[in-house]
């Protein structure tokens, strides 16, 4: 035992290259930040590239827009916010130590997410009935046909990917639940839980930049 292991007690949560679970909970919280600033880059060159051929194509855009169902995305842009409140109070539970109530929280966001796909996997039938998907079977106006098609295209890849996210954000919410049912959460370590819900908050964001960008702007033409 090294001479001065007396002054810096091992919690069990400690990894053995860190000295204190606050230098661990700092380089966690870098290296999710770093994460989520490549994921604005990435997400940023879809929006880019959307914006470039809406500018090319407004009267298809704004055709094209008109087929999606705005009560549907206006009511999972609801959920996804109720979502963003349940997870922060879920962080500050964790940070009183109040095990159940952070369960209570995590499973409440969990139930909020899967609504959220839900909803979607709803539109993306519609989609699927109306023939708005991209390929042979594609049906739309004669005239916009060929650009309603890229407007599709972007359409399913952008909130494809994001409920890929949503998908991912359940995952470790999972994670989480089980880490607070085991008790390894306490008001001393809840890092993982507050880490966690950075990459939450920021799914829920790119929707609240997707929705009026998709649903809202799209429909009016120039």
């Amino acid at each position: 035992m090294l001479p001065d292991a007396a002054h810096h007690p091992h919690h069990r949560a400690l990894a053995h290259q860190f000295d204190s679970l606050a230098q661990q909970s700092e380089a966690a919280t870098l290296g999710m930040w770093v994460f989520l600033v490549t994921e604005v880059l990435f997400f940023g060159g879809l929006f880019c590239t959307y914006t470039i051929y809406r500018g090319w194509y407004p009267e298809a855009f704004a055709a094209a827009s008109h087929e999606l169902d705005v009560t549907l995305g206006a009511i999972n842009t609801a959920v996804l916010i109720t979502s963003s409140l349940t997870m922060a109070l879920a962080v500050h539970a964790a940070q009183l130590g109040q095990r159940k109530l952070l369960m209570i929280l995590l499973v409440l966001t969990m139930t909020l997410g899967a609504t959220f796909l839900g909803i979607k996997s709803v539109e993306y039938y519609q989609k699927f009935a109306e023939h708005h998907v991209p390929g042979p079977s594609f049906q739309f106006e004669k005239e916009h046909v060929r650009h309603a098609q890229i407007f599709f295209s972007l359409y399913f890849m952008m909130t494809g990917l994001h409920a890929l996210h949503m998908v991912i954000g359940l995952g470790i919410m999972l994670v989480m639940l089980g880490l607070a049912w085991r008790g390894t959460i306490t008001p001393e370590y809840y890092s993982p839980i507050e880490i966690s819900g950075l990459y939450w908050h920021f799914v829920d964001i790119v929707w609240i930049f997707l929705f009026p960008l998709l649903y809202l702007l799209g429909r009016h033409g120039p």
